[in-house]
C-alpha cells in the first residue's frame, strides 16, 4: 500500500519483506499447506512436521496505546527520581547531558528501519531525566510554584484536543500537510540547535528569553508541536492499515512521546515568561 509518509514507506517496505519471507500474517508461512513436505522430501517424524516460521501479529491501535502509557510511566518515574536524587548544583550538567544524549538516541531511533524496544525504553529513561531537570529548574530553583502541574495539565489537554480534531477529521494529514510539517519541524530543529550552540558560547539571540521574540518563538513551537500529533495519529492509522508488525507500535509510541515532551517543555517555558521569569 502506498503512503505519503517517508518513514511509513520504509517501514512498509520492511513489512513487505517479512511477509514475502513468510514471517507476516499474509506471507507463505500463514498459508494452508505451508511446511508440508514436497515430493522427495522425507516423511514427517513422530515430532510432527518441521516447524514453519511463526506468523507476526500485525500492529493495532491498542498496542500503541499500551506502549505509549508504558513509556509515559517510565518517563514520569525517571523524572521523579532525577528530581529527588540530583542536587540543585548538578541540575545544569544533568539537563545538558540528558538533552544531548536524548537527541542522539532519538535520531538513531528515528532513522532506524527496525523498531528496537530497548532503545525506545532507554530514550524514555533519558528523557525522564531531562524533563525532571527542566521541571526542577523552573519550580524549585526559579521558584515558580505550581508551574509543573499547570504545564502537565495543559500538555495533555492539547494532546486530547488534537486527538479529537483528528478523529473528527477537522484536521487531516494530507500529503501537502505532511510535507509542510516535516519541513517546518526540520527548520525549527535547525534553529533551536544553532541557538543552543550559540548559547554555549554566551551568544544571546533572544529566542529563549523573556521578551516579544522569545514568547513569539515559544508560541510557534507550541503550535507546531501540537500539529505534530496529527502526523503521529496518521502514522498509527496507516501503520495499522498496512499491517505493520506489532513491534512497530514501539516506534509509534516513541513518536507520541517525543511530541509530548517537546510540547511540555515549550508550555513550561511559556508559563515561566508569564510569571516574569527570564532564563
Amino acid at each position: 500500500m502506498k503512503t505519503s509518509n517517508p518513514v511509513l514507506s520504509r517501514l512498509g517496505q520492511a513489512a513487505e519483506r517479512e511477509r514475502a519471507a513468510g514471517y507476516g500474517p499474509y506471507g507463505p508461512a500463514a498459508q494452508p499447506g505451508y511446511g508440508q513436505p514436497a515430493y522427495g522430501d522425507p516423511y514427517p517424524t513422530a515430532t510432527g512436521y518441521p516447524s514453519a516460521p511463526p506468523a507476526v501479529a500485525p500492529m493495532t491501535v491498542d498496542d500503541v496505546v499500551v506502549k505509549t502509557v508504558t513509556l509515559l510511566g517510565i518517563t514520569g518515574a525517571s523524572a521523579a527520581a532525577a528530581w529527588m536524587l540530583i542536587p540543585n548544583a548538578l541540575v545544569g550538567p544533568a539537563w545538558i547531558g540528558a538533552a544531548l544524549t536524548g537527541l542522539v538516541l532519538g535520531l538513531v531511533i528515528s532513522f532506524m528501519r527496525v523498531a528496537n524496544p530497548a532503545l525506545v525504553i532507554a530514550y524514555a529513561l533519558i528523557e525522564g531525566v531531562f524533563v525532571g531537570m527542566v521541571s526542577k529548574f523552573f519550580q524549585d530553583i526559579m521558584g515558580y510554584q505550581g508551574i509543573v502541574l499547570q504545564a502537565v495539565i495543559a500538555t495533555f489537554g492539547v494532546f486530547f484536543v488534537m486527538a479529537g480534531l483528528y478523529r473528527a477529521r477537522v484536521i487531516r494529514a494530507t500529503p501537502k500537510f505532511v510535507r509542510g510539517m516535516i519541513a517546518i519541524m526540520a527548520g525549527l530543529f535547525a534553529v533551536m540547535l544553532i541557538n543552543f550552540v550559540l548559547a554555549m558560547f554566551n551568544v544571546e539571540t533572544g529566542l529563549r528569553s523573556n521578551g516579544a521574540l522569545g514568547i513569539g518563538f515559544s508560541l510557534i513551537c507550541i503550535v507546531v508541536a501540537s500539529l505534530s500529533f496529527i502526523l503521529n495519529f496518521n502514522e498509527i492509522e496507516e501503520g495499522v492499515r498496512m499491517g505493520l508488525p506489532r513491534r512497530y507500535s514501539w516506534t509509534a509510541a516513541f513518536g507520541i512521546l517525543v511530541g509530548l515532551v517537546w510540547l511540555y517543555i515549550e508550555i513550561l517555558r511559556l508559563l515561566s515568561f508569564f510569571q516574569g521569569g527570564d532564563d
